[in-house]
């Protein structure tokens, strides 16, 4: 297989956004806890990897059911230019099915020493639901990306499951729930990049999948961008005035410029425009996961 379209198809530009609930998750158990730097490697490479699967995993789901196209408004992936087969895809998605257990396994006991433990067990079930998620977002007979539940899954395992989830592994408890709030933030967040995408890709989604932006219309669907940014900032406000410590806690403040600025490209555009917002809200949510995280940690 050729490496350009491997590359080209994990879509590593996703990459950040799937980190950010983990990295925030990570520095919220490290402020309270001693935590293993191994512990942290394995988190980052599960994360990494399950990332990759989903990209993966969408992108043979899109071109099985001839959605990603040249009608399609974002880029086009390796399967649709034919750089690469559908049975070498396949071979390259079950590579990172192994890699996925692989890390996930070793995380698992880096963290709680063995498997085969009431934290590993529910840690175990709780990846093995991960990676049905991330491979059945637009694969299998009934894709919930193509019925409009793809904001759900993304709010439940981009949000709530990576930081909490983080913090659990990392500290090796859960002993705050404090913790509920910055992932609802991070889980907004990162439904925002997703409603963003399914706003640029309204006309081309129209015969094939239902999204929200398809039920609601583009402009409710821009009111509902605003109140997914705007929410998640209500949220690591609220965290924020709950754990207050020290001026270094208001380190994300940096980031609102960036956040703003996203909304109203948002507002001011739509198609293929909107897609520099995709990236924009993807590193400023990675950024912000930084500073939250930093500020936490002085």
């Amino acid at each position: 297989m050729k490496i350009r379209p491997i590359i080209h198809s994990m879509r590593l530009r996703t990459l950040p956004l799937s980190l950010a609930g983990v990295v925030l998750g990570i520095f919220l158990a490290c402020a309270g806890h001693n935590v293993s730097p191994l512990v942290i490697i394995l988190i980052l490479l599960t994360t990494v990897c399950l990332q990759i699967l989903s990209n993966l995993s969408n992108e043979l789901g899109d071109y099985l059911s001839g959605t990603d196209g040249e009608q399609r408004e974002g880029p086009l992936y390796s399967l649709a230019e034919g750089n690469i087969s559908v049975k070498q895809f396949k071979t390259l998605i079950a590579v990172f099915v192994f890699l996925c257990l692989f890390f996930g396994a070793a995380m698992i006991i880096a963290a709680f020493g063995t498997l085969f433990c009431a934290k590993g067990l529910v840690l175990a079930a709780l990846g093995a639901c991960a990676m049905w998620a991330a491979m059945h977002y637009t694969l299998g007979k009934r894709p919930y990306g193509y019925r409009g539940l793809g904001d759900v899954f993304v709010f439940i395992f981009f949000g709530l499951v990576s930081v909490m989830g983080g913090y659990f592994v990392a500290a090796g408890t859960f002993d705050t729930w404090t913790v509920v709030l910055p992932a609802v933030c991070i889980g907004c967040f990162s439904v925002g990049v997703l409603n963003t995408n399914n706003i640029r890709d309204m006309e081309s989604d129209a015969d094939t999948r239902v999204t929200i932006p398809l039920k609601i219309g583009e402009r409710n669907a821009k009111i509902y961008q605003t109140v997914l940014i705007a929410g998640g900032w209500v949220c690591i406000v609220a965290f924020t005035l709950l754990t207050y410590a020290s001026p270094w806690n208001l380190l994300y403040l940096l980031t609102l410029p960036l956040f703003i600025t996203h909304v109203a490209g948002v507002w001011r555009n739509h198609g293929s425009a909107l897609d520099k917002y995709l990236p924009m809200l993807v590193m400023s949510s990675f950024v912000f996961s930084l500073l939250a995280g930093i500020g936490i940690m002085l």
